[in-house]
């Protein structure tokens, strides 16, 4: 199980793995660069998004079941020349809320968008 799991920090995947319910399975944790978002993470269930734009230096892990997402974008930075920068981001649409997480590369943003597709399909 643990072997299959993709992640960039072990302290992440750490984390995720505490709040984990019953039979819930981790298949991604993805490390976030920018203001705002510590990191995502994926499972079989929901996405699960560390908040750090609280007041006060306040940090929230923000769980999002998959049934309430109602899209999902990738948002990438690209040149004149339509090459793609060394970062992209996802937007994770909620209702009227709007969750964006950055990624160094884009590959990792184009697997957040895939299984969060997957599961919301």
């Amino acid at each position: 199980m643990a072997a299959d799991v993709i992640y960039d920090h072990k302290d992440q995947l750490k984390q995720i793995r505490s709040g984990l319910l019953e039979g819930e399975q981790i298949i991604a944790v993805y490390d976030a660069v920018g203001v705002g978002t510590g990191f995502i993470g994926l499972t079989d269930r929901r996405v699960i998004v560390q908040d750090k734009s609280f007041v006060g230096k306040k940090v929230a892990l923000t769980s999002i079941p998959y049934a309430r997402i109602t899209s999902i974008s990738v948002v990438s930075d690209r040149s004149w020349g339509g090459s793609f920068f060394s970062s992209s981001a996802i937007a994770i649409h909620v209702g009227t809320h709007t969750y964006e997480v950055e990624f160094r590369g884009d590959q990792k943003a184009h697997h957040v968008h895939n299984v969060v597709l997957h599961y919301i399909s």
